[in-house]
């Protein structure tokens, strides 16, 4: 996948994470994924990764692949999900993984009544 789509899908993501008032003055587990044609690639992959503020899981998809979902604690920019992403799929790619996406998770405020 180029490196263009990459930043812009990213860049429509952030625009609607900050449209819906997210937090972007505090860290958060950013999740990266990648898919893998088998469980022990996923395996070897996920290893790469240590230190307290990353989280690794693999789990099989109902197509007979595999996915590795990279937890990242972070501030969420541009540069920063950038980096970690083109990381990423600097590891994943020689071991026949392919970049799926990121995502994170916004917590809504409750309004008391």
């Amino acid at each position: 996948m180029s490196t263009t789509f990459h930043e812009d899908v990213s860049s429509t993501v952030l625009r609607r994470m900050k449209e819906g008032g997210f937090d972007f003055a505090r860290v958060h587990p950013i999740e990266f994924y990648a898919v893998f044609p088998e469980r022990d690639r996923a395996q070897t992959a996920a290893e790469n990764f240590r230190g307290e503020t990353i989280n690794t899981q693999v789990f099989p998809r109902e197509d007979g692949s595999w996915n590795l979902q990279v937890s990242k604690v972070m501030y969420a920019t541009f540069d920063g999900i950038g980096d970690f992403e083109q990381d990423l799929e600097d590891l994943v790619e020689p071991l026949g993984g392919v970049l799926d996406g990121w995502g994170v998770t916004q917590e809504i405020e409750s309004q008391s009544l």
